[in-house]
Formats: structure tokens, C-alpha cells, sequence
């Protein structure tokens, strides 16, 4: 049984913890504001880039000759995953359930007979990653460095998997990430960038007007796809900044409150731990007084 002495030390050291966690929580609520409205602001850009994508997809007579990050190499052997995490902590199942997502996806390009790249963006998803999948890691990226993670980054990641596509490294690009919903939900996507998704979205005009284009579709599209792969790179690190921060609130939030439990039970333990002691002491003293 723990001493009164290191019972008093327990306790001293679960309220400090519980001072940092409940600041934590202040810090991740403060910046989660910010966040989700950048996070909210970027998904109607993002989105009507993939409308106008997908307006001038409709208007090309010669699939053949279309832009390959468009309708990809015509193959199907080799994928390249990009798995966006973050580089910090202290954030509940945020990473965990991205890279969970995407092991999941590896297991099945892997028992399908393809090849598979992965590329880690955020050393918390490389951490895990690397465990099972360290021999199909290509590249990381960390920008921990980095306050606030701006477009400039993810051009970065960007002109990285252009450039690779350009090699004929890979045939198809999937990138992982929290979707963000609410500070408590949080959902794990997987959206394929190469080539470029071209279903019809529920956001897209029903009653569309033609447009002529200038100069012509092919050539705006050349333009316009690398530009879509950056935008949407950087619509999943707004993501991910919401996710992050929203998760974080309710791990702290968790922590806190845990906290304030294990510091009840431990002062519970130290009365009667004390009150044992005391008494103890008390039984000594009157069988001494009545020994003489």
C-alpha cells in the first residue's frame, strides 16, 4: 500500500496534468474556430473546380487525346497513396483512423496483385505507417516547422505527384484524410485525384448553361488539372486542421475530466490511508498508557 507521503506526490501530479490538459483544451478550442471556418470556405472552391472540370470533360469529342490526369495511363497496376496526418499528438483517434482507412486500402491493392506507393505527409501517420508498410514508403513530408499550413504546401505535394505521374510511377492516386463534420465526428476519406473523379456531384447545376470555351477545352484542362490536384490537396489539409483541433478538444476534454476522477479516488484513498494512520497511532498510545 502507497504511503501517505507518495499518495500526497500522486495527487500533486494528476492536478498538474489536469491544469495542462484543461489548457489544451482552451488552446484547441481557441484555434478550432479559425479552422473550421477555413475548412468550410474552401469546400465550395474545391468543389466548383471539380464542376468545371467535369463541365469540360462533357464537351470532349476525343477521349483519346484527353489530358492524362484526366482519364489516367488506361492501366490499372500501380496506386500511389498519399496519407495526410498530423505531425502533433495529443489528438485522440484523428491519425489512428486516417491510417487505419488506409491500411485497409493497402491490404486490398496488396491482395489484388498491385503494386502500391505511399507517400506520408505528417510524421505522426509515418510513424505508424512505417511498422507494417516501411518498404512501400517512397517519400515523407513533415512540416512541422510550419505555424499554419498554407497553399504553398500543398503545392508542394502537388507538383510531387504530378512529377511522379509524369515518370509513369503510378496509375492512380488516392489521398487520405479526415473529412471534418462537428467537434466530436470526424470522418476518414479516401479520394482519388488521378484520375480525376468525374461523377456528377449533387452540387452541380441541374440546369446548366453552355459555355463556349476559349481557348479550347483540351488546353484549358491542361492547365486546370495540375491547379485541381494542388486545390485538392489543400482542401484536405483544411480538413485535416479542423479534424485536429476538434479531436484534440474532445481528447482533452476527455483527459480532464479523467483527471478530476483519478484526484477524487486519490484523496479518498489519502483520508483513510491518514485515518488508518491516525487511529493506529491512537490504539499505540492508549496500550502504552494502559501497560503502565
Amino acid at each position: 500500500m502507497p504511503s501517505l507521503d507518495d499518495l500526497k506526490k500522486r495527487i500533486k501530479s494528476v492536478k498538474s496534468t489536469q491544469k495542462i490538459t484543461k489548457a489544451m483544451k482552451m488552446v484547441a478550442a481557441a484555434k478550432l474556430r479559425k479552422a473550421q471556418e477555413n475548412a468550410e470556405k474552401g469546400r465550395p472552391y474545391s468543389q466548383k473546380m471539380q464542376n468545371i472540370i467535369l463541365n469540360l470533360t462533357k464537351s470532349i469529342n476525343d477521349p483519346n487525346n484527353a489530358p492524362k490526369l484526366l482519364v489516367g495511363t488506361g492501366q490499372d497496376t500501380t496506386y500511389l497513396c498519399v496519407i495526410l496526418t498530423a505531425d502533433r499528438g495529443l489528438c485522440g483517434g484523428f491519425n489512428s483512423n486516417i491510417c487505419k482507412l488506409a491500411k485497409t486500402n493497402f491490404k486490398k491493392i496488396i491482395n489484388e496483385g498491385k503494386n502500391l506507393k505511399i507517400i506520408t505527409v505528417g510524421s505522426k501517420g509515418f510513424d505508424q505507417i512505417k511498422r507494417e508498410y516501411e518498404k512501400y514508403i517512397i517519400k515523407k513530408f513533415s512540416f512541422k516547422e510550419k505555424k499554419q499550413i498554407s497553399f504553398n504546401e500543398a503545392e508542394i505535394i502537388g507538383s510531387e505527384i504530378i512529377e511522379l505521374f509524369k515518370k509513369n510511377e503510378f496509375d492512380k492516386c488516392i489521398l487520405f484524410f479526415n473529412n471534418f463534420k462537428n467537434v466530436i465526428t470526424q470522418i476518414p476519406q479516401a479520394q482519388q485525384i488521378i484520375p480525376a473523379e468525374t461523377k456528377t456531384t449533387e452540387s452541380l447545376d441541374h440546369n446548366s448553361t453552355s459555355y463556349e470555351f476559349e481557348p479550347e477545352e483540351d488546353e484549358i484542362l491542361e492547365d486546370l488539372l495540375p491547379k485541381n490536384i494542388s486545390t485538392q490537396v489543400f482542401k484536405a489539409f483544411l480538413e485535416n486542421a479542423a479534424s485536429e483541433q476538434g479531436s484534440r478538444m474532445t481528447a482533452m476534454d476527455n483527459a480532464t475530466r479523467n483527471a478530476g476522477d483519478l484526484v477524487e479516488k486519490l484523496t479518498i484513498n489519502y483520508n483513510r490511508s491518514r485515518q488508518a494512520s491516525i487511529t493506529k497511532e491512537l490504539i499505540e498510545i492508549i496500550s502504552g498508557a494502559e501497560s503502565l
